[in-house]
């Protein structure tokens, strides 16, 4: 069964199929569909990831540049939500 993550990017809900092969996580294939470059965000986020002690700047980093993006609620959908 194939993979969807849901996501709202400007106020408006969306869903769309996600793969390992063609993206490393949800947050790069919702970029991906929305027409965002994301090579800046992923210098950057490599460069908190040197430089911090743990994940948990990483993903802050993560969340807060998405929402500035316009993003927010981005989630795999689970099986019970797709009936």
């Amino acid at each position: 069964m194939a993979r969807q993550v849901a996501y709202q990017y400007k106020g408006k809900a969306k869903v769309i199929n996600f793969a390992y092969d063609k993206f490393h996580d949800m947050f790069e294939a919702v970029a991906a569909a929305e027409g965002i470059d994301l090579t800046r965000f992923l210098i950057m986020e490599q460069q908190v990831a040197m430089t911090s002690k743990g994940n948990k700047a990483v993903k802050d980093f993560r969340f807060n540049e998405f929402a500035r993006m316009g993003f927010s609620n981005i989630h795999f959908v689970r099986e019970e939500e797709q009936e």
